[in-house]
């Protein structure tokens, strides 16, 4: 999904929050768009337990178990939160979302395995990664 305009930002993240967005369209830069939008504009919403119900009310919504192994994963949220809001922080309030997005999906965050530059593979994807926050075993966070 293309997000060309701030509306198309806020009108996806607001399927996410009712619930009416396809699953297709959640996709890592829709994850970005949405912690984007809400961060300027909503930041109570990206507090880790509000971005947690969040998601996994939509994924029960879209028949996407929340499991040991599917589902919510609480490290990539909160890592992925403190990328969106560092990229958001770069810029001032009033360049558009649907721009800073452009240049987060341009940085090293908008490939889908960045993640792996920080945590090994076994550590990111284990059960306690998934439930609880894991500090990053290879590697700081950079924000």
């Amino acid at each position: 999904m293309t997000f060309s305009s701030d509306i198309s930002v806020e009108r996806h993240t607001s399927r996410l929050i009712d619930r009416t967005l396809p699953k297709t369209e959640w996709t890592h830069a829709g994850h970005f768009a949405a912690a984007l939008w809400l961060s300027r504009h909503r930041a109570n919403l990206v507090k880790p337990a509000e971005f947690k119900r969040i998601v996994i009310r939509y994924n029960e919504a879209t028949h996407t178990a929340n499991t040991d192994t599917s589902g919510y994963h609480h490290t990539i949220t909160i890592a992925s939160l403190r990328a969106a809001v560092f990229h958001l922080t770069r810029h001032s309030n009033d360049v558009p979302i649907h721009v800073v997005l452009e240049h987060l999906m341009a940085s090293p965050q908008g490939n889908t395995g960045w993640l792996l530059s920080y945590w090994r593979r076994e550590t990111l994807f284990s059960v306690h990664a998934r439930r609880t926050w894991m500090e990053p075993d290879i590697a700081a966070l950079p924000f």
